[in-house]
Formats: structure tokens, sequence, C-alpha cells
């Protein structure tokens, strides 16, 4: 009995995909043979055939075969050509045909949140590096990333001596990135600290969650900044804290504005997000006492203090801690970029001990490779080389922005003194942002409405930031120009 031919048509590649035509055929084969559409003993059509109908070299079919039957995907049978392999690998499951659910959200109603529906989120258009002006906060420009670097240091970290490494079911974290964390980083925020004293996390985000996890492990009374990131806030009440916001000034939060009987205060003091203030060092030391003699704890957030073009950031609040109560987030992705999820959580020795533990029940720990490549990029200078052209480039995007933003009626209601990648803005009063960037993204403009980073439900509409960290130096004037012309429309006459 003829064995049956799969017909060259069911396959097709993506002329615009940045995946390789090899990559591609591969795919589009196991795809075929994982989905039962390419059964086992099924001839593939000739490497000729197939080039041809896909409008490529003969030999890129080839090589996408040999590397398919290396895998044991295909195989090959004399005067048969290429067949599908059957190497009971792939478990194949009798379909029983579709069910039909029933609706029953009923049993869910007491995992389901009821603050997920309400939260106002700050979100970004997918496509969002394809748009010609693209103020977007917290995103890397690849045309400053060392790529070339960075993939020395994977090549590196996927060596045979750090892959047997990195292999193992560990909860210990690279020691050569908690060294760099330990020996470079800290210091440069005026913290020293033992390896014991450090936790490797999957970004500063889960360095916060693992922190609210610790303290709601009974009923807690915590306090954010108003406005603030709004993540740390919806992570709070979503573990049941009892949450009060309190109005920051152009200092920051202000210690005598914290309620009684606080048990946490969640801060962001060297560079306040999102308006950029700086807690003076008065301030802090007024908020240490009072943490002190009101008995409560302090999560700093330290984001972004790398980008310091205009003046040297501050030291961190956790060093002038004397009295082990402040727990202290940091995080990579700001400066390498935002999918490497990489950060760490600095303090007591046996808080840290708990929340390794507490990660290892949710995740046992960050993904080795990236934490050694990660380590091999910091400790062999990359990471400091990044952060120098990082540094004057954005400073003339500041330059930029701030000089087109002057010729308009937008007003800076918050930036860093030290640089940073943002600018927190103002419209003219009555002005509701979240419509205006709504307007914009049809010019292609993207900003941040800025009403998500308030509490409460009277939420100002005329703040948004801007972020500039991806959009090239010369759209700048053009996007400022767009925003200021479209704010002038939503005012009307």
């Amino acid at each position: 009995m003829p064995k049956p031919r799969i017909a060259a048509d069911a396959f097709f590649i993506d002329r615009d995909s940045n995946r390789s035509l090899q990559a591609q055929i591969r795919e589009r084969v196991v795809a075929s043979i994982l989905s039962s559409q390419a059964m086992p003993g099924a001839l593939m059509p000739s490497s000729r055939k197939l080039a041809e109908y896909l409008g490529v070299a003969r030999m890129t079919v080839t090589l996408a075969y040999q590397e398919l039957v290396d895998q044991g995907f295909l195989e090959t049978r004399s005067r048969s050509g290429y067949i599908v392999a059957d190497t009971g690998a792939l478990p194949r499951v009798q379909s029983e045909g579709r069910i039909e659910n029933i609706e029953n959200n009923g049993i869910w109603r007491n995992v389901l949140s009821e603050q997920l529906v309400r939260r106002r989120r700050i979100v970004k258009p997918r496509d969002w590096s394809l748009l010609p002006y693209p103020f977007v906060f917290g995103e890397m420009d690849s045309s400053i990333f060392k790529y070339t670097a960075w993939r020395e240091c994977v090549r590196q970290a996927l060596g045979r001596r750090d892959f047997d490494l990195m292999a193992r079911n560990d909860a210990t974290d690279d020691p050569l990135l908690v060294n760099y964390i330990r020996t470079r980083m800290l210091p440069r925020r005026g913290i020293t600290a033992k390896p014991s004293e450090i936790l490797i996390t999957v970004g500063a985000q889960n360095a916060i969650w693992l922190a609210i996890e610790l303290l709601t492990r009974g009923p807690l009374k915590a306090v954010c900044e108003n406005p603030g990131y709004p993540d740390t806030l919806q992570a709070l009440r979503w573990c049941g804290a009892d949450v009060t916001t309190v109005d920051v000034d152009e200092h920051g939060l202000p210690p005598d504005g914290i309620p009684d009987g606080t048990q946490a205060v969640f801060v962001t003091p060297s560079h306040h997000a999102p308006t950029g203030a700086t807690m003076s060092r008065s301030r802090r030391a007024h908020l240490l006492e009072q943490a002190r003699s009101r008995d409560f704890i302090v999560v700093e957030d330290d984001y972004e203090f790398e980008m310091s073009f205009i003046e040297p950031p501050s030291p961190a609040l956790k060093a002038i801690d004397r009295d082990q109560r402040v727990l202290y987030a940091g995080s990579f992705s700001k400066a390498l970029f935002p999918s490497l999820r990489l950060g760490y959580l600095v303090g007591p020795e046996p808080v840290i001990a708990e929340a390794r533990e507490l990660r290892s029940m949710m995740l046992r720990h960050p993904p080795g490779h990236l934490q050694r490549t990660a380590a091999y990029f910091l400790a062999q200078g990359h990471y400091d080389l990044l952060i120098r052209d990082m540094r004057r480039e954005f400073s003339k995007r500041r330059e930029a922005v701030v000089h087109a933003i002057a010729k308009t009626q937008l007003e800076i209601a918050g930036a860093a003194r030290f640089g940073g990648t943002s600018l927190w803005l103002k419209t003219p009063d009555g002005m509701d942002t979240e419509d205006i960037a709504k307007e914009l993204i049809r010019d292609g403009v993207v900003i941040e409405p800025g009403a998500p980073f308030f509490s409460g439900n009277d939420q100002p509409t005329e703040y948004f930031r801007l972020g500039y960290s991806s959009i090239p130096l010369d759209r700048i004037p053009e996007g400022i120009r767009l925003i200021s012309e479209k704010a002038r429309v939503a005012e009307g006459p």
C-alpha cells in the first residue's frame, strides 16, 4: 500500500519574519507533526519540490530536513526520501470531540477579584516599537544595547562547566551575580551586605511581592505613596492588606502624614514613581526615626538609580538604616532590558532566608543560565559601558524634551534631579490624558496617562508620564508638537 504524501502547499514561510528560512521550515514541519496533520510514515515533499514551492534554495530545505532527522522528527528510507518518524516520543490521544462547557462561575466567586475588574492599568500598545513617537517608559533602545557582548556572555554561560552548575535543581543563587551585587551595585548606593542578606528575584516586582507575602502573614496596615507605583498598591490589596495612601509633595512622601498603627511603608525615596521627586536627607532620617519610634517596616523600591547624568543620586534609604527596618528592592531590568526579569531583595539575614524559602515554593529560583549570563555581562565590564552610553544618550534626549516642552502649554510637574528616563507632565486643567492618548495613537504617538498612578475614585486626569528611553533623538520635537497640538484641541477654543 503506497504511503500517504504530504503536499508542499501544506507549508509556508514568512518573508517578513526575522527567523531564518531554515528555522521556519523546521518549525512548520514540527507543528504539522505535533498537530497530527502529518502522521507517522507519511512522505514529506521532496527537497526539490518544497524548495520550488517556497521559492528557496534546495540546500535550505535539505539542511532543515537533516536537522529534523537528527532530532528524531523525520527519518530517511532508501528510495523513499524523508518520512515522518514514529519514535513513540509524541503521545497521541484520541479526541472525544467537542465538549460543551456548563457556565459555573459561582464556584469561583471566592477566588475572583473585584479589584482586578476595577483596576486602571498602564497599558502600552503591543506594536509601540513600530510607531514613530514612542514616549514609553521602562523599555530599551536596541540601538544602544550591547547585543554582541550579551550574545557572547550567553555563549559562555552555556559552556559545559557552567551548564553543569545551572542544570542543578538548587535554591541557591548564582554566586558570581550575588558577588557583583554585593561588591559593585550596593556600594554605589551606600549599602553594605553579606551574601546571605541578598536574594535574586524575578525582577523588582517579584522582590516587592515576596516582601508583601511575608508581611501579610498576619493582618497588615500599610502605606503607599499617592500618586505611586500602581502594582505595589494592587499587590498589597490583593494580599488582604489594609492600605492607606499618603499624598507626596516635591520632596516625596511626608513621614508626618503616616497614620497611627501603620506596620509597613512602601516608598520610592531616591526617585519617586512617577514624579521623580527625591526625598531629602533630613526627611529620610525622619522617616527612619518614625519607623523606630512607631515600630514599622520600610520597603524601598530603588529603581533606575543608574541613570544619573545630571548629578549623583542620593544614598539609598537602606544605606542609613541602622535598625534593620528597611527591605531594599533593586532591578537590572530597567538598565538591561525589561524581559530579563532579574532583580534582588536585600534585608536582614533571617528575613532573606524566609524569603528564599517562600520563593522556592513559588518558582524555585530564577533561571540559572540568565543569572550566569547577567553575571558575566556585569563582571566583564559590559554593563558599565552600557550605562555610560545610556547616560550620554538620555542626557541629550532629556535636553531635547525639556527644550521642546518649553515651547508648549504643557507643564513639567515632576522630574528626577539626577536624570532618569521620564518626565511627569501636566496638561491644562480639565483635560483627560486618557482621551488625548487615544487620539495620539492615530498619529503614532504613545504616552502614558497618569490616572492609574493615583489612588481613589477621584483621580486627577491632567497628568501623564513621558518616557524618552526608546524614542530616537530626532523625533522628539515633532512628537512633543503633536502632543501639544492634541492637548490644545482637547482644551477647546
